[in-house]
């Protein structure tokens, strides 16, 4: 699957920019734009030629969650339902959803995510699962799986809200449902900075030109790292894991021009090896 219909792809060098593009509806998630997602996460495990993506939705919205209405056109569900959905066929549209989130997070790029509008739902998980949130000063987001009748834990949430804010504040927000904004969101260090809505692909510059300055082999190592030590059961565990990480990149000569760049105080010139 390479030509999309609901992902609008823009390459510049080692950079992806995604857009979700269903901008009439929010971007909500049908089972194309399900499917596309997780084709394309997919397929960066080992696409080694893009360092970096950048995630944002089209029109008004980053995402606004599951696509309700397509969903009840289809007699879809989570589980059992009144058309005769079987919870082993539910179980098998949950996990199409939640895999993107998985992929998100197994593949070595950078992803960084864009918000801005309505961030809900699914689309809440996609910007959790994302390594870096701007947000745009008309971004809010939240965890609306709990107030059509479902848990909020959904896609990851559970997992990455707490992480990021602490248990107290994702329990309020999943418990109740209620909407993060963005000024809020900034505050508890959900996202790492706002912007007016049409400065968010500029404000998205400066990281961009940060990473790309770093080796490919030490910024894939580092999101895996921190992956691992987010979970990991010691300081122990983790430095181990750092430790695996500095000798690996220590043989590289990339990491020789890193050194040389840093002392002849110019940009690195890295290719990979």
């Amino acid at each position: 699957m390479t030509d999309y219909q609901t992902l609008k792809i823009e390459k510049d060098g080692a950079v992806d920019w995604v857009t979700m593009n269903r901008p009439e509806a929010l971007n909500a998630m049908n089972p194309t734009l399900v499917a596309e997602l997780s084709d394309y996460f997919g397929r960066l495990y080992t696409d080694h030629s893009v360092r970096i993506v950048v995630l944002r939705g089209a029109g008004r919205a980053f995402c606004a969650g599951l696509d309700l209405k397509e969903r009840s056109n289809e007699g879809g569900g989570n589980a059992a339902d009144e058309n005769g959905a079987s919870p082993q066929s539910g179980l098998v549209k949950q996990r199409s959803i939640s895999e993107i989130v998985m992929r998100m997070r197994r593949c070595p790029q950078a992803i960084i995510s864009l918000i801005h509008g309505p961030a809900c739902g699914g689309g809440f998980a996609l910007a959790l699962a994302s390594d870096i949130r701007i947000a745009g000063t008309s971004a809010r987001m939240n965890a609306a799986f709990i107030r059509i009748g479902l848990s909020a834990c959904d896609i990851g949430v559970s997992y990455f809200l707490p992480r990021l804010v602490g248990t107290s504040v994702a329990s309020e927000l999943m418990m109740t449902g209620r909407f993060i904004k963005a000024e809020r969101a900034e505050r508890v260090g959900l996202v790492s900075e706002v912007v007016p809505d049409e400065k968010l692909a500029e404000a998205a510059a400066p990281y961009i030109e940060e990473m790309l300055t770093t080796s490919p082999l030490g910024l894939r190592l580092t999101k895996e790292c921190l992956n691992m030590s987010v979970d990991a059961g010691s300081l122990e565990a983790a430095i181990a894991m750092e430790d695996r990480n500095q000798i690996l990149c220590a043989q590289t000569n990339d990491m020789k021009e890193g050194v040389t760049a840093f002392l002849q105080k110019r940009r690195p010139n890295y290719e990979n090896r």
